[in-house]
């Protein structure tokens, strides 16, 4: 079942799912909402029902979400929602950032990125499948205009193969509404639960991240060419994040989205640089990224996104968190594109520069 509310630059997604329903090449419900406060809640009660559901938003549409974006965690629904991220205001923007999607990082939600249009096509599979193991809603973010209103070549598995690794949505007795057996959503959790139920789902959603690398390696072998990388210099690859460039990097870029491909083009111009990508936010993958940061010299994070009033971007301040204690190289915090700026090969070549220098400080590159 899907509903949705059109928002810049969403739109054509809900549009082109609701033609697929209206010329009759679709079997899916599709429900009008007034808003995307309505759209969210009626996935919600689809989902709490039983039924495999799917919505779509973005910017200030995901901010009036918000409210049922925490019950949905909460009820451990396993809803999937597409968020072409833009930038929030004010003042009014509609070209993107990070900004929309970090205001419910913390709702309980799988959060993952994707690079390109054939990384947008393999998480969103990936999505339905880690969602109804794990009970736990997921964001796919595509980066809005750069991924939405762009073409290009993908590789998309057939209906066959697809059915393969994801089968017909049959929830178990208890996860959804039943009068032949009723269970509880949502419920009322007096000061001696309600501690415990929030530990709960803070502990699966870390214990999910073996379970979007198991089912990525599954994935991998439905559709082994749109999957495989056909970049030689990736040497880590797996639902999480990737590693691109040498074994012995010195410094190391990191980051999340449609910015990691323009980051890989000006890498390959040094010997010792090497691209860090954050497929998956939440859960938050620390251990792996040690793994790869271990013996770097330096490490910038570039990030479409501020934490305002913070002293770095909200992915810099989960690494220097993980990294405390444990990592001696020098982690700087630098924040790009807000509100759709243009990100040049020459901007990230500044950052490589300044990721030298000793100012600790977070740094906005415009220009």
């Amino acid at each position: 079942m899907i509903s949705a509310y059109p928002i810049t630059p969403q739109t054509h997604i809900v549009e082109d799912l609701a033609k697929l329903k209206a010329d009759g090449k679709a079997g899916y419900e599709y429900v009008r909402a007034e808003s995307e406060f309505a759209a969210a809640s009626i996935v919600c009660g689809a989902s709490a029902a039983g039924a495999r559901v799917y919505t779509a938003t973005s910017s200030q549409g995901l901010l009036l979400m918000t409210e049922v974006i925490f019950n949905i965690a909460g009820m451990r629904l396993p809803v999937v929602l597409t968020c072409a991220n833009r930038g929030v205001s004010a003042p009014i923007t509609i070209w993107n950032d990070h900004q929309d999607v970090m205001t419910v990082r913390d709702a309980g939600w799988i959060l993952l990125f994707a690079e390109n249009h054939q990384e947008a096509v393999e998480q969103h599979i990936l999505a339905y499948k880690v969602a109804e193991q794990t009970r736990l809603p997921v964001i796919v973010n595509v980066d809005g205009f750069v991924l939405t209103h762009t073409y290009e070549d993908v590789s998309i598995p057939t209906a066959a193969a697809i059915k393969k690794y994801l089968p017909a949505y049959k929830p178990a007795k208890g996860e959804y509404l039943d009068t032949a057996n009723p269970a509880s959503f949502g419920a009322f959790a007096a000061p001696a639960y309600y501690m415990e139920i929030r530990q709960e789902l803070h502990s699966d959603l870390v214990n999910s991240a073996e379970t979007i690398k198991a089912e990525y390696e599954k994935l991998k072998k439905i559709m082994p060419e749109a999957i495989k990388s056909s970049e030689a210099n990736t040497l880590v690859n797996n639902g999480l994040l990737e590693y691109y460039g040498p074994k012995k990097p010195k410094t190391v870029l990191v980051a999340l989205g449609s910015l990691i491909g323009t980051i890989k083009d000006v890498a390959d111009e040094f010997k010792n640089v090497g691209v860090l990508k954050i497929k998956c936010l939440r859960p938050f993958p620390a251990e792996e990224i040690l793994s790869i940061l271990s013996g770097v010299k330096r490490v910038a994070v570039i990030e479409k996104a501020v934490s305002l009033g913070a002293a770095d971007g909200p992915v810099a301040l989960e690494i220097k968190a993980a990294a405390q204690g444990r990592l001696k190289n020098k982690i700087r915090s630098f924040v790009v594109g807000l509100g759709g700026r243009d990100i040049t090969r020459q901007m990230i070549k500044n950052i490589i520069a300044d990721a030298n220098k000793g100012d600790d400080a977070m740094k906005f590159i415009g220009k």
